[in-house]
């Protein structure tokens, strides 16, 4: 049996503190946005995939639809657009990186880079989404709020950098 996680502490104490409407999904254990939007029913496109990744030396925590691929070219013009600096090497870091940078299990990053002191990019499809779902930080939790009051919130970077659609499958009943 699964054991089920609690409610990350350092998230409630952060969304409590900045006072952001929200809601708490408890679900069962997910690794990925993708499952995680099957197992919450929504579209792939209100859930959001949360990516570290490191610009040359700096970490940015980088958003965008579940339904999309990271293209690292458009996200390093992005990053120099808006630093100021041209970035030559976009990469995914390794796990072992990701839970020494922001001191989480291997997979369990949560969206809100004000907890990691980390600037969030995310992909201004996301605009035409209403409501969206996040990640926590817990295999068992998702939040659902506006993502208008997120961007406000984590000042959030806004660029195009998602590509290639992918459909969630749902197998039928026989």
């Amino acid at each position: 049996m699964v054991k089920i996680q609690k409610f990350p502490q350092k998230l409630a104490k952060y969304l409590a503190d900045k006072k952001i409407k929200h809601k708490i999904l408890q679900h069962k254990l997910v690794y990925t946005a993708y499952d995680a939007a099957a197992t919450t029913k929504r579209k792939l496109a209100e859930t959001v995939k949360t990516l570290l990744v490191m610009a040359d030396k700096g970490f940015y925590l980088v958003l965008l639809p579940a339904d999309q691929k990271l293209d690292l070219k458009k996200l390093a013009k992005l990053i120099s657009q808006k630093s100021g600096k041209v970035v030559k090497k976009v990469t995914i870091p390794s796990e072992k990186v990701m839970e020494k940078v922001l001191k989480v299990k291997a997979g369990a990053m949560s969206a809100f880079g004000g907890i990691h002191k980390l600037p969030v990019i995310m992909d201004k499809s996301l605009i035409k989404v209403k409501k969206a779902i996040f990640a926590t930080g817990s295999f068992n939790h998702s939040i659902e709020m506006a993502v208008k009051d997120f961007i406000k919130q984590e000042k959030a970077i806004l660029g195009s950098f998602g590509v290639k659609k992918i459909k969630l499958v749902v197998k039928k009943k026989k």
